[in-house]
């Protein structure tokens, strides 16, 4: 585990490699599952000022669930406990996610903000995927998420050899800072030569 400040880092975020083999897993992550994907409380307010410019590019069941469930919803379970994107339906479908020609899976939100309509990209749990943040009293912990629809991600990123926290990098700096990832980077070289 490397640790800064009160931010720990699991060893599988370093050792684990992963890069989304979008062709064959076709976007599975913004369909499976038991939920929404998780958003933070700051990530509330963003959707509820900038619906109306993400609404045209999700489908009709998704303004649907919208419609019927909100545009969050809370969810409390085992595994999470907070706010989170509606489904469609009973499926593991996110309610902002729709289908390029190809059939993969993409992010209504994303589209949105790579058209230049809004400046927020997507939920940062999304962006960081396959890293997952849990909040504590006193720390934060960034962990690996194995989820066995990502088994083409891990041998792709084998392949690459490429390993997740450079995978994310865009995302970790968003969610604590360059200055975090430096520090990050600067201990895997640390560790690395140690243990050459």
């Amino acid at each position: 585990m490397i640790v800064i400040d009160d931010i720990l880092v699991s060893d599988d975020v370093i050792q684990k490699q992963f890069v989304c083999d979008l062709k064959k897993c076709k976007g599975a992550c913004c369909v499976e599952g038991d939920g929404g994907a998780p958003l933070e409380v700051d990530e509330l307010k963003i959707l509820e000022d900038q619906y109306e410019k993400i609404e045209p590019y999700m489908t009709e069941k998704g303004k649907a669930a919208v419609a019927e469930k909100g545009k969050y919803v809370f969810e409390k379970d085992d595994q999470y406990t907070g706010y989170g994107t509606p489904l469609i339906g009973n499926t593991g479908a996110c309610a902002y996610v729709n289908f390029n020609e190809k059939g993969i899976a993409y992010c209504s939100i994303e589209q949105a903000f790579n058209d230049g309509i809004i400046d927020f990209r997507k939920p940062i749990s999304c962006h960081l995927y396959p890293i997952r943040i849990n909040e504590y009293k006193h720390s934060t912990a960034v962990n690996y998420e194995v989820w066995n629809i990502c088994n083409d991600a891990c041998t792709l990123g084998a392949q690459l050899k490429m390993p997740t926290y450079i995978f994310v990098k865009d995302a970790l700096i968003r969610k604590f800072g360059e200055e975090f990832y430096e520090q990050l980077e600067g201990a895997v070289e640390f560790m690395n030569k140690k243990d050459a």
